[in-house]
C-alpha cells in the first residue's frame, strides 16, 4: 500500500498538488515575511533560500514563492524586481547576470480543464548554467534549462531549452543568426 504524500511532497516532486495546503500557506507565509524583511534592506539572502554562492546579489525589489527551492552559484546578480515562482529547484550557476524585471517561473496548470477546477497545479525545475546573461523582462517558462554561456535578449520568452553560448531572442525566444556582411 502506498504511503500518503502530502501536498508539500507531491510538489517537491513535480506532481499535481493543491496549493492551498496549510503547511504549503504556511511555508509561502514565512517567505513572504521574509521578503518584507529584505525588500526593506533588513535580512539577508541566507535566512531564506536554498543555497547561495559567494558574492551573490538580489537587488530588491524581489518577489519569490518559497526562497528554499532557490539556489545561487558565486557571484550570481539578480536586478530590481525580479520574480522568481519556485515550486520546484531554480538553480542559477556561477557569474550569470540577470536584468532587472525577469520572470523565472517554475509553477504551472495542468491543461485539462476537469483538473484546473479541482485547483491542480504543479511544477518543473528550472537550470540556467553558469556565466549566463539575462536580458531585462525576459521570462523563462517552466521546465527550461538554459546552459552555460548562452545569451537570452530582453524580453525574450524562453519556452525551451538553449544550448551553450547560443544567444535568444523572441516570443517565443529563438536562436539569433547572424547577418553575413
Amino acid at each position: 500500500m502506498m504511503a500518503h504524500r502530502s501536498e508539500k511532497q507531491k510538489m517537491l516532486a513535480g506532481d499535481l498538488y493543491i496549493a492551498s495546503d496549510p503547511e504549503l500557506q504556511q511555508d509561502m507565509a514565512q517567505c513572504a515575511e521574509w521578503l518584507v524583511r529584505y525588500n526593506n534592506r533588513q535580512g539577508s539572502l541566507a535566512e531564506q533560500l536554498g543555497a547561495i554562492g559567494e558574492n551573490a546579489c538580489i537587488r530588491p525589489p524581489f518577489h519569490c514563492d518559497y526562497g528554499y527551492n532557490i539556489f545561487l552559484g558565486d557571484n550570481v546578480f539578480l536586478n530590481f524586481n525580479c520574480i522568481i515562482l519556485d515550486v520546484m529547484p531554480v538553480r542559477i550557476g556561477s557569474g550569470t547576470q540577470i536584468g532587472p524585471g525577469v520572470q523565472i517561473l517554475t509553477a504551472d496548470h495542468p491543461r485539462d480543464p476537469e483538473l484546473r477546477q479541482k485547483m491542480l497545479e504543479f511544477g518543473q525545475s528550472i537550470t540556467i548554467g553558469k556565466n549566463v546573461w539575462i536580458g531585462g523582462g525576459a521570462i523563462i517558462l517552466p521546465g527550461v534549462m538554459i546552459e552555460d554561456n548562452a545569451i537570452i535578449g530582453a524580453g525574450s520568452v524562453v519556452t525551451h531549452n538553449v544550448p551553450s553560448g547560443v544567444t535568444v531572442v523572441g516570443n517565443p525566444a529563438r536562436s539569433l543568426r547572424r547577418i553575413a556582411t
